[in-house]
């Protein structure tokens, strides 16, 4: 597996199965799960009904799965070349070929299934899939990398709320909440592979700020987010609110120190102050409205 050449279709040995369990753990699954999960109880919280909750689902997931499956193919020659083992791309479990047309597929699913939200309600989420790919494609070597996790979190509940009967916008708390936490997860998903995506030459902003610089960064945006969410509304934030905060707070300090022998526990800190979050906009009852 030393050339991108012979990654191309896939190692000839390699067995239908083992291709489909490469494709799958090309698709970056725990963002992917992790993403639609939180945009399924976003549907839940904004009223949604189920038909609309699955099918609001359904297009984030497919989104998602684009946005991964295009990451892996973009970067799959320089994976190669460096030898970053546990991809299956550069393991040989599956094809660059196989994975750029899965990317496409699942962006060919996106686009009726967003429209079939609602016509802003598609115009957001697509701008949101195009803010995802341009990550994948040019920014996420830059200093703006958390620009489209920031445009991408953000549109999330706008795109669920505008899927509702009237098409009605999101409170400014909830996308700027949304926003904030993007810039945590880029934090988060990026801590664990700085050092090898600086040694290939990938210089995002998480890159630029180290392992270090990044990882005490990282309880900075979760906590405002969820400080937004629990004051942002009107109206004291009475006990859930504060509880929230206190307990969103802990958590992402919690990742950061965690993050110094185990860096994925910085990604799955940002997760659980999501969920939380989410869990406060249930239990108060406000929406997202």
């Amino acid at each position: 597996m030393g050339t991108p050449e012979h990654s191309t279709t896939g190692g000839p040995g390699v067995s239908w199965a083992e291709r489909v369990a490469g494709l799958a753990g090309s698709c970056h699954p725990g963002p992917v799960v992790a993403v639609t999960a939180l945009t399924a109880a976003l549907a839940v919280t904004a009223g949604q009904g189920a038909a609309r909750c699955v099918l609001t689902a359904a297009a984030v997931l497919t989104g998602q799965l684009s946005v991964g499956w295009c990451n892996d193919a973009f970067d799959a020659p320089r994976d190669i070349a460096a030898g970053r083992r546990g991809k299956p791309v550069v393991d040989g479990t599956v094809g660059v070929t196989e994975v750029w047309v899965a990317a496409y597929a699942a962006l060919a699913l996106c686009v009726p299934l967003s429209f079939a939200c609602g016509l802003w309600a598609g115009v957001v989420h697509l701008a949101a899939v195009a803010a995802a790919w341009a990550y994948d494609l040019r920014l996420k070597a830059t200093a703006w990398s958390w620009a489209p996790y920031a445009v991408g979190f953000a549109a999330l509940p706008a795109f669920v709320e505008l899927g509702l009967p009237g098409q009605p916008w999101p409170a400014w708390w909830v996308v700027t909440a949304g926003a904030l936490l993007g810039v945590g997860a880029h934090l988060g998903d990026v801590l664990p592979d700085i050092r090898g995506d600086l040694a290939i030459g990938v210089r995002g902003w998480p890159q630029r700020l180290g392992p270090d610089g990044a990882r005490l960064l990282l309880p900075v945006p979760l906590v405002a987010a969820s400080a937004v969410l629990a004051l942002g509304p009107a109206g004291p934030p009475g006990r859930w609110g504060v509880a929230a905060l206190a307990l969103a707070g802990l958590v992402a300090v919690a990742g950061t120190v965690l993050g110094r022998r185990r860096e994925r526990a910085a990604f799955a800190a940002a997760v659980v102050v999501a969920v939380v979050d989410v869990a406060l906009l249930l239990v108060r009852g406000t929406g997202i409205a």
